[in-house]
């Protein structure tokens, strides 16, 4: 049985520190866990973040799809959660709430993060009319 591509990133963040292969070599990586909605399930996403200030902004771009990823309604439900972050950032497993960021708080770190990774342009103007929602992971 193979790896599904998640299974695959999280396995790779943690035998190397944070540290990620391709598609995501050399990006910040972060694991976000998740509690399902309906389910109540726990599950992890490996997402690309950046760093503002002490907490964590993350993206639900979802690769420019026309929906909105799962893990960004489960966080909106369930927004105290825990995030794991690599070497860099003291390799540990961080308790965090996750709230939504709006006007020009979003708007300047979406900026930031188009600059820094300019595929995120690409997904958004795939993404359209859908706004890619950002969600700063903030330490508690």
């Amino acid at each position: 049985m193979t790896e599904d591509f998640n299974t695959r990133v999280i396995r790779e963040f943690r035998e190397n520190d944070g540290r990620v292969g391709p598609p995501f070599e050399g990006a910040p990586m972060i694991l976000v866990h998740h509690r399902g909605r309906r389910s109540g399930t726990e599950h992890v996403a490996p997402l690309v973040f950046q760093q503002v200030d002490a907490a964590f902004a993350v993206f639900a771009s979802k690769g420019g799809a026309p929906v909105h990823p799962q893990w960004y309604a489960n966080l909106l439900a369930n927004p105290d959660t825990t995030a794991e972050v690599g070497a860099e950032h003291g390799g540990r497993e961080v308790p965090v709430r996750a709230r939504e960021l709006h006007g020009e708080e979003r708007a300047g770190v979406w900026e930031e993060q188009k600059r820094r990774m300019p595929g995120f342009a690409d997904y958004e103007v795939k993404a359209a009319p859908r706004v890619i929602p950002v969600v700063l992971l903030e330490p508690r």
